[in-house]
């Protein structure tokens, strides 16, 4: 195999020039090879001189006033969408309204393309992620081109309500939760620090599916995010990149006289992009987000259609689209771990060929590739770019095996997201071999000299050695995804403190003894300009009026406000700001989802992905517990805190114990917002279908962050970070991000509780049986019989029955062992919510307090000590 693999080097084949990263259909013109071949560029722009001043002058976007906002979005919607305003409907008139400020967007990534070309060759940043949780764009795209009050004032003098049309926009479900939504915080933070970046991914025609209820249960319905246009997308299809699939790998001896092996594929599909601007903050900057759609090399069969067998002859075209219509398709079937595997190829093959042959310019040495690029694997889900790039290097660009590699592990740097083992990919080597048999063979190759490195360095040590391999024997032979990527890196990073240390110390020990200089950490963080200027703009005022102007890119700034934490004065503003929000979250639930939120509740929020280690169960029992004592008598309704608890999840669609954990909560909430012994006093409420667009309302609404999973097992969090930074304060263990949160805002404004994680650790070690902590508190025991008797489910104990039995006799998370001490915290929240003076001055400090968990510091930390690139910030 090694003598296949390797080749003598050859004259390396050049790349055709290309635009910048930022391209546009202007600079694009160009033709392809057809479908199976190479794409192939010519070179772009007029064919002789222009003689117009305009088409000799720079690219000049619209006039940034009312009059030229009018113009051009007239012109959109008379030329655009071809109707005149006076019989337009809104979503006319919003697509209409979006392109108009694409417009504005475009003319700033034309021209940061230009300035990048036209500089010295620099190094960039290729983020590969599977997710995007982007939001609305319309409310991020006026902020980054100022033109808010321009386009404000525009729509009203068109006679249109502006807020008429934000609600129009759906926002793209490009993911499943936190890994997505990072992304698009990291992505904002790049542009706004004048990174050279670029975003992959997949343009998936149905998102992250829209949650309904329906008695009380999930039910799942597709989010068609595109079915009214996507007016954000600059589509270009003439830059399809062919992706191959299937086939058999042959022996063949080159024009050297050497042995080489070469893929014979079986069958492909072509990935078509689409463009989507990235504004920084007020700084010029347009980065892109490219993401790929895919379609059949042979769409339609005339001929096949013409006999009459009309399904035939497009099936090639439905069987390829298969592979972006849906984000994570349910994997519990062979042919559902197939298809994500095809999702995971396609969309890297497409980007990395794309940054070869559409980015690099004309006559490009690829050995000179790490100079050039460092593609961020976000988590596991892009790894197989790194046996991609090899293929591409030994393949097709005739590299020996031993340079090729050499440029590899230069240009990859793994992000892992996860303490969970079972989070950490693995594909079946049968799976493999059969759709990507290149590949395979290439991994074999890598982990075959990677174990004889081993067995150098560990001599005797064979158990450490199949530890490591990133080929796993049992329980069948598999690729480890994360060993993989590891192993073809140049940094391995976690993303808190606590869960850096915990994957060298656990996760990937004998990795980090190995190469203990490969593992770094870089602490997430989420972008201000949505989470708290875009989402809070009650707070933004608060803040500028306080400390002035430029905090929103130096969150670091808000420092400043801890000097006004004992202002009685500014604690009024800052209460009078957090009423405005509750009143907002009322008004949106009501019209949204026709939930009555009372009024003068301490707001107690949970949102986040339904995952029985972020423990909704052990929240669940805390509400049980208050519902108990107050139709009990064993506690005075008007000693009790007026609390509204709002939760927000989707359960993976065949995720049964998560969905079970939704049906619960969703019956204790109907029971006890019906009971008349607790009104005024407890009301729970689980608005479907949480997204980025509810999440901006009800964060900034918040009193108190529920971060309460177990401890070792939440590998930082955002939502946290988010409800800090709009001043809320948490409860929380010792896990993830808020060890880093406790520490910055101080124990006495953190609600802590719970084991950590080596107690967590010995707990386990010494047998945890949950049924001794059930025998053991009593108020455990009335509120878990309290749920198995049927009480919440119209006396019907069946429907509970799994739900109960798991946590009596598996409580795989641990929440009844934690149950006591999160109690007692409670208790704390409640004696430090009845004095609003103390506990404004607790969410002032933490709002200064944590300017840390910007994204952009998370930017600025990877790129120092991982990425090694040069900004214009």
């Amino acid at each position: 195999m090694t003598d296949a693999l390797n080749a003598p080097l050859a004259p390396l084949a050049p790349v055709e020039p290309a635009a910048d990263e930022a391209s546009a259909t202007t600079d694009e013109a160009a033709t392809v090879a057809p479908a199976g071949g190479d794409a192939y560029r010519h070179e772009t722009g007029p064919t002789s001189e222009p003689t117009s001043p305009l088409a000799r002058g720079p690219v000049i976007s619209p006039p940034h006033t009312v009059e030229g906002f009018v113009k051009a979005f007239l012109h959109e919607l008379n030329f655009g969408q071809g109707v005149p305003l006076a019989t337009s409907s809104q979503t006319d008139q919003y697509l209409a309204l979006a392109r108009t400020v694409r417009s504005y967007l475009m003319a700033r990534w034309l021209e940061t393309a230009r300035k990048r070309r036209a500089s010295q060759p620099q190094k960039m940043v290729g983020y590969l992620s599977a997710e995007y949780l982007l939001g609305r764009q319309l409310d991020n795209a006026l902020s980054a081109t100022e033109l808010r009050e321009v386009a404000t004032d525009a729509m009203k003098a068109c006679g249109i309500d502006i807020e008429d049309l934000r609600a129009q926009e759906v926002e793209p479900g490009l993911g499943n939760g936190g890994l997505g939504r990072l992304a698009a915080c990291f992505i904002d933070s790049l542009a706004t620090l004048g990174a050279p970046s670029i975003a992959y991914g997949i343009r998936y025609e149905f998102g992250i599916f829209r949650q309904t209820f329906v008695d009380g249960r999930q039910v799942e319905q597709p989010d068609a995010w595109l079915s009214s246009g996507d007016p954000w997308g600059v589509p270009h299809p003439e830059l399809e990149v062919p992706v191959n699939f299937g086939g058999h790998t042959e022996r063949y001896v080159g024009e050297d006289g050497r042995e080489r092996s070469r893929w014979v594929p079986g069958w492909g599909v072509i990935g078509l992009r689409y463009n989507y601007m990235v504004p920084g903050y007020h700084n010029g900057v347009v980065n892109t987000l490219r993401l790929w759609r895919a379609r059949a090399t042979n769409a339609f069969d005339l001929h096949i259609f013409n006999a009459g067998d009309y399904a035939e002859a497009v099936r090639a075209q439905t069987f390829a689209e298969n592979i972006s219509k849906v984000l994570y398709p349910e994997d519990s079937t062979p042919q559902g771990k197939e298809l994500r595997l095809q999702q995971q190829y396609f969309f890297v093959a497409c980007s990395i060929k794309d940054f070869l042959t559409h980015t690099m310019p004309k006559g490009f040495d690829v050995r000179e590739l790490p100079e050039r690029i460092i593609f961020q694997l976000n988590d596991t889900h892009p790894v197989i770019a790194i046996p991609e790039l090899m293929r591409i290097l030994v393949d097709e660009h005739d590299l020996e095996w031993d340079q090729a590699w050499g440029i590899t592990k230069q240009c990859f740097a793994y992000t892992c997201h996860t303490l969970l083992p079972e989070a950490l990919e693995v594909w079946p080597v049968s799976l493999m071999e059969r759709l990507l048999p290149r590949h395979m063979e290439i991994i074999y190759r890598i982990n075959e000299e990677f174990l004889d490195d081993l067995r150098e360095a560990y001599p005797g040590d064979e158990l450490r050695v199949r530890r490591m391999s990133i080929i796993a024997d049992h329980p069948e032979r598999s690729v480890r995804m994360a060993h993989l990527a590891t192993v073809g890196s140049v940094k391995v990073n976690g993303v808190a403190a606590l869960h850096s240390q915990l994957l060298k110390d656990k996760v990937l020990n004998d990795f980090s003894e190995l190469w203990p200089d490969r593992f770094t950490n870089v602490t997430n963080g989420v972008t201000p300009r949505r989470f708290i200027r875009q989402s809070n703009p009650a707070l933004t005022g608060l803040i500028t009026e306080t400390i002035g102007k430029g905090w929103v890119s130096d969150l670091d700034r808000l420092a400043e406000l801890q000097a006004y934490s004992d202002d009685p004065e500014f604690r009024e503003k800052f209460r009078a700001v957090k009423a405005a929000n509750k009143e907002r979250i009322t008004d949106v639930l009501a019209k949204r989802d026709g939930i009555q939120l009372p009024q003068g509740h301490m707001l107690d929020v949970m949102v986040k992905r339904l995952h029985e280690y972020k423990r909704q169960s052990l929240k669940m029992l805390h509400i049980v517990t208050l519902y108990d004592r107050l139709i009990s008598g064993e506690v005075d309704p008007a000693s009790v805190t007026p609390r509204t608890v709002v939760f927000g999840a989707k359960a993976a669609p065949g995720y049964h114990m998560a969905k079970e954990t939704i049906f619960l909560i969703n019956s204790i909430a109907k029971t006890v917002n019906a009971d008349p012994r607790v009104q005024g006093r407890l009301f729970v409420a689980f608005p479907p279908n949480y997204n980025v667009t509810l999440a901006e309302k009800l964060i900034p609404a918040a009193d108190l962050s529920e971060q309460i999973s177990l401890a070792g097992k939440e590998a930082s969090g955002t939502g946290n970070m988010k409800f800090a930074l709009n001043g809320a304060l948490t409860i929380g263990t010792d896990d993830g991000a808020n060890v880093e949160i406790r520490e910055l805002v101080g124990d006495e404004n953190f609600f802590l509780f719970g084991m950590d994680e080596p107690a967590v650790a010995e707990l386990q070690a010494r047998g945890y049986r949950p049924g001794d902590y059930y025998e053991s508190d009593a108020n455990l025991k009335r509120a878990i019989d309290l749920i198995a008797s049927g009480h919440f489910t119209d006396g019907n104990r069946d429907a509970v029955s799994a739900f109960v039995g798991d946590l009596l006799s598996n409580d795989r998370f641990l929440a009844l062992a934690d149950y006591a001490s999160y109690l007692e915290a409670q208790d704390r929240v409640e004696a430090a919510y009845a004095d609003q003076e103390e506990w404004s001055r607790k969410a002032i400090l933490n709002v200064a307090r944590t300017g840390f968990f910007s994204s952009d510091r998370s930017m600025r930390d990877y790129i120092d000590r991982i990425w090694h690139i040069k900004t214009n910030a």
